[in-house]
């Protein structure tokens, strides 16, 4: 089977280019081996405030796609399209 090109699997290919992504990759990888590695040693006050702002941001998401959904589900005027 022929082998994909990652501009095949990019929606935007020309915006970034792939030394820029792989280097954003990267400084990504070990900003989270950073943070993994102090989060032992945070006062639980903060992680307890960060896993409930994770989930706010979660639930902010949700409320975003909730809504596309319903756009989606509403019935179309005929013949627009």
């Amino acid at each position: 089977m022929a082998e994909q090109s990652s501009d095949s699997r990019r929606p935007f290919p020309s915006v970034m280019p792939d030394e820029a992504r792989t280097h954003a990759r990267q400084a990504r990888d070990e900003l989270r081996k950073t943070v993994a590695a102090l989060l032992p040693s945070l006062p639980e006050e903060f992680t307890r405030h960060r896993r409930n702002a994770r989930r706010e941001m979660l639930l902010a998401i949700r409320s975003l796609l909730d809504s596309a959904i319903e756009r989606v589900d509403e019935p179309r005027p005929q013949g627009g399209g």
